[in-house]
């Protein structure tokens, strides 16, 4: 088990150096979100990336140490994209669409971006339309910004990769040596 060890701290050192050294987390602040067509302005909140498959448990007669389990459907939680309330109307204008039996469905993009503002991976959201919007709320007492919110269903979130860098190479490289120190 001692060369193992050795092994993966090897692989995974070579990993953080290829990078340039230590390697933190993305800051979750920094995103962009676009969707075709629509000029929405900059968002302060973007929730609902998530991707969902369902499973079923199966009882085999006479297998009592464990229970079978089934993967099911896969499921997308709908999308909620909150800004600061501006003139720019595009995302009310798209919800009344949908009001009045209109139902443009659209796809989008939301950026991750790293301090330099420079895209670090991105999410694809397909064939989507507004299903709930939220106005902002009001308050004599209070100086907050007005918020409004759009919930979108879609049919389906990707994260493609960013294709052949340094980092995926490396990244690749690792996960080949210990597939391969495990016998995979």
């Amino acid at each position: 088990m001692g060369s193992l060890a050795n092994s993966l701290s090897s692989a995974f050192g070579a990993l953080s150096n290829s990078q340039g050294g230590r390697t933190d987390p993305y800051q979750a602040f920094n995103f962009l979100v676009e969707i075709e067509g629509i000029l929405a302005g900059g968002f302060s909140e973007c929730t609902g990336l998530q991707v969902e498959t369902e499973y079923f448990d199966f009882r085999e007669g006479g297998q009592n140490d464990y229970v079978h389990r089934f993967a099911g459907p896969t499921k997308y939680p709908s999308l909620i994209l909150k800004h600061g309330l501006t003139q720019i109307d595009a995302l009310w204008k798209w919800h009344q669409g949908v009001t009045q039996g209109v139902i443009a469905r659209k796809n989008g993009t939301i950026y991750l971006l790293d301090k330099q503002r420079n895209e670090i991976m991105h999410w694809n959201f397909k064939e989507a339309f507004p299903v709930k919007y939220t106005g902002p709320d009001f308050r004599a007492d209070s100086a907050a910004v007005a918020f409004e919110s759009i919930e979108l269903s879609h049919r389906g979130l990707s994260r493609p990769t960013r294709g052949n860098t340094s980092s995926s190479k490396a990244i690749s490289s690792a996960v080949n040596a210990v597939s391969n120190l495990l016998g995979l």
